[in-house]
């Protein structure tokens, strides 16, 4: 409690310059004399911070201090940054705590990063179930919400939600199942109709559990791909994984985690991909593109 009041007090005087022990002690709910000794531990910090007598006395910090010059390296400020504004692509409103610490930092004016772990058809809807999740983890509010799994089938689920993973480029909720009494992953964008209850847990987020106490069952896939789609080929997959025939086009060897998507994803390639392995794959693609023919005859 002690640590984070001494950094509010860092920020209450970088943002009003000069404030009085009496302030700081009615915003903070505690006596003058437990200001005046965070400000003793502050200077121990080596941090310039001054009182002065007088009219227009007061606590204050030396002129143009910023807390880079303190407690942070500019590469552990970047590190945090770069976390925040992660954080900040996810929440549906704007994240007041990422541009608090780029004003502390005196960082502004830098942009050098961006990140956004939307998806192409992401919607506002998506953003906000992340929002709800988060926070009940975070309060460890029970939800409820309809799930539908890659079999097409749908049933409503009560879930302690427990951890948040980003895996295969996508989003996942480990949280225990009420009504399986088991541990589950869930994909995020799945979820529909998400409730948060005011029941709440007590159950321990679960720090050792990871994708891979579940592995996924692993497919080998062989294709080959018409040099016209060349900047996927480079885009998608690893340089490993490329083989460039003699006559431009080129041979992908890649694993996948085997789901529904694996089929979806082929499909994109349209007329310019070929399965050559696993045989049960090729059957497959043959016998959606058959039925997707009969759509128009």
């Amino acid at each position: 409690m002690k640590h984070n009041r001494l950094f509010g007090i860092l920020y209450l005087l970088l943002s009003n310059e000069t404030m009085t022990a009496s302030d700081l002690a009615s915003y903070f709910e505690v006596s003058v004399r437990t200001i005046y000794r965070d400000i003793e531990s502050l200077s121990e910090l080596h941090i310039p911070i001054y009182m002065s007598k007088g009219k227009n006395g007061g606590i204050h910090l030396l002129d143009h201090y910023k807390l880079d010059k303190a407690l942070l390296s500019d590469e552990e400020q970047d590190q945090i940054l770069f976390s925040l504004e992660g954080i900040n692509r996810l929440q549906v409103d704007k994240n007041h705590v990422y541009e608090k610490m780029k004003s502390i930092f005196s960082k502004d004016d830098e942009n050098w990063f961006e990140v956004d772990f939307s998806v192409w058809d992401q919607s506002d809807i998506h953003k906000e179930n992340f929002e709800i999740i988060k926070n009940a983890i975070i309060h460890k509010n029970v939800i409820e919400f309809l799930y539908f799994n890659s079999y097409g089938t749908s049933r409503v689920r009560k879930v302690e939600p427990l951890k948040l993973y980003f895996k295969y480029n996508s989003w996942y909720l480990c949280g225990f199942d009420i009504d399986k009494n088991d541990t589950r992953f869930f994909k995020i964008m799945r979820i529909k109709h998400l409730k948060l209850l005011d029941e709440t847990f007590e159950r321990k987020t679960v720090n050792n559990l990871s994708f891979e106490d579940i592995p996924p069952k692993i497919v080998q896939l062989v294709l080959q791909i018409d040099q016209k789609l060349s900047y996927r080929v480079y885009d998608e997959f690893d340089e490993s994984c490329i083989k460039k025939l003699e006559d431009g086009n080129f041979i992908v060897t890649v694993e996948f985690p085997f789901s529904d998507w694996i089929y979806g994803y082929i499909l994109s390639f349209g007329e310019f991909v070929k399965v050559l392995e696993p045989e049960a794959v090729q059957k497959e693609i043959i016998d959606r593109l058959k039925k997707s023919l009969n759509n128009y005859s």
